[in-house]
């Protein structure tokens, strides 16, 4: 049985929009007129009215947190109180009283960002948390997820002391309770460790939230969310909720290691996926930390914290050893670079492996890719790489780019215009949960190149069209997972996942894109959103 989707401004992938589509079998059928596309119908096939609506190929978040995200849904949720360290102290004080831990369980948030303070200039410290409870453990990340703090209880359980050593690619404040990148772990290998249950619980949770943004596909890094919880636990969920109907956003793994016999085990062990609801992806790498904590890697001092460059993850042999093992396996790498200076050491790695072991379209990618010079971006066009941007981090970024980096490398820094330009490819995502899934939001920033706020523009001649945010979010994301020939697109052949719109982006005023409403998610021809 065939169905026809009619009166709608439809935007196909390419302009002109046309009016209706055909479906059939979860895939697209043919695109065309009202009346092209109803004359097409037999008696018993279905025809929907969709009222006028603007309707694009389902958005493709090509980075984020999946399971990560159905984890902090559970959290006291410090986003919606870090206008001020006092406001984001009370609301874990009503976390508290309203969920009461038990048993020994930590009371965890996220979310806080101490550039948002309007009190105090500072991050929170264990001291504050000490104040709530000194007998409950209490964690609390940053919106970035490359810093937290503990109170007290949290470092007499995990066992960190004041003379505590840092792993590589981590630092500990003790005196003041903060963890930094690796050396997060320490604390959160004190937590409970989830069973398969539990996990799926949060997927359907995150799943259900991404596809209220009108997402149908993700690429998410998962298999670090948990200490104790293996990757083949995280598949063997993926693989069940997949064959069961459960998962209604199609699930590409960026797969993340951190040391190499893993990665070579993993590459050789068939690599098992879900069919066309889930699939193995790039490997996953942490390059360094984030611009907001200052862990970024810098090739020169912050602009506002002269005493620090940031820091790279994972010593230069180790990157290099990685990105060899995953290239030499016939994968790609997607790696986070935000600092210029890990950026280096990425793409030293990456034209190494490269060059050793030569191969067609490796298609390698680099996530966030933020602070660069001129010269990096001409080395990622040589390379043939793929930028996963995530342009939402313009609402908050622009606030503090250049006083962190200074003016000379802000100038050239989130360049991805000048990278479209040249051919490069570039998706976009949120990195949920650091940023909601919220792409209209990130459209409006790429077109804008300014915060919900107005602050800005930073770079206007890095502005997207209209037509290259929707294509970010939809065609190239696809291209990032090697299926641009079969998503991305509403055309004969691709699957069926689409997404409705109340008002046409292309008429609205920029600065209203993130005020536009989703009213429809379809995966496969089957509505997702409303459920």
């Amino acid at each position: 049985m065939k169905t026809a989707y009619y009166n709608a401004e439809v935007y196909p992938g390419r302009l002109p929009l046309t009016q209706a589509f055909l479906v059939e079998n979860g895939r697209f059928v043919m695109t065309g007129s009202d009346a092209e596309i109803l004359s097409a119908l037999s008696d018993g096939d279905e025809r929907v009215d969709l009222r006028g609506c603007f309707v694009c190929p389902g958005f493709n978040d090509s980075h984020m947190h999946l399971l990560s995200f159905g984890n902090v849904l559970r959290m006291a949720n410090l986003a919606a109180h870090t206008h001020s360290l006092s406001g984001m102290l009370e609301a874990v004080r009503a976390f508290l009283a309203q969920h009461p831990p038990r048993g020994g369980v930590w009371l965890l948030g996220r979310g806080w960002n101490q550039d948002l303070f309007e009190d105090v200039h500072r991050m929170p410290t264990r001291h504050d948390l000490d104040a709530i409870s000194s007998a409950i453990p209490i964690l609390l990340t940053r919106a970035c997820g490359h810093c937290c703090v503990v109170n007290t209880k949290a470092l007499e359980q995990a066992g960190i002391h004041p003379d505590t050593a840092a792993p590589e690619g981590g630092a500990i404040d003790y005196e003041n309770g903060l963890l930094y990148d690796n050396a997060i772990g320490l604390a959160e290998r004190g937590l409970p460790t989830p069973g398969k249950d539990e996990i799926r619980a949060m997927l359907r949770a995150a799943c259900r939230e991404v596809n209220r943004y009108g997402i149908t596909s993700v690429q998410t890094d998962d298999y670090q969310v948990f200490h104790g919880v293996p990757w083949q636990t995280v598949n063997e969920v993926y693989r069940e909720m997949a064959s069961n109907g459960e998962l209604t956003v199609r699930v590409c793994e960026q797969a993340q290691f951190t040391d190499v016999d893993s990665l070579r085990d993993f590459a050789e062990s068939g690599l098992e996926a879900g069919g066309e609801m889930f699939r193995i992806g790039p490997v996953k790498l942490l390059g360094d930390g984030s611009l907001g904590s200052r862990t970024a890697h810098l090739s020169r001092p912050y602009a506002d914290a002269p005493d620090t460059r940031g820091f790279s993850l994972f010593p230069e042999d180790t990157l290099n050893a990685l990105v060899a093992c995953a290239h030499n396996h016939g994968m790609r790498v997607a790696v986070h670079a935000i600092g210029d200076a890990c950026l280096d050491q990425v793409l030293n790695a990456i034209e190494g492996a490269m060059i050793s072991h030569p191969r067609q379209d490796p298609r390698h990618g680099i996530v966030h890719c933020q602070i660069t010079r001129p010269d990096q971006l001409e080395r990622m066009r040589r390379l043939g790489l793929h930028i996963y941007a995530q342009s939402i981090f313009l609402d908050y970024d622009n606030h503090i780019v250049e006083q962190r980096v200074g003016e000379k490398l802000a100038a050239s820094s989130y360049n991805w215009k000048t990278l479209l330009n040249a051919g490069v490819s570039v998706s976009n995502g949120s990195d949920c949960p650091v940023e909601l899934p919220n792409v209209m939001a990130g459209i409006e920033c790429a077109v804008t190149r300014t915060s919900l706020d107005g602050t800005g523009p930073y770079l206007p001649d890095q502005a997207f069209t209209v037509q290259e945010a929707l294509d970010s979010f939809t065609w190239h994301g696809a291209e990032a997972s090697f299926e641009e020939g079969e998503k991305g697109r509403i055309a004969p052949g691709y699957l069926a996942d689409f997404t409705a719109l109340g008002e046409n982006p292309f008429e609205v005023e920029a600065h209203r894109l993130h005020d536009i409403q989703v009213l429809g998610c379809y995966l496969g021809g089957k509505r997702v959103y409303p459920a």
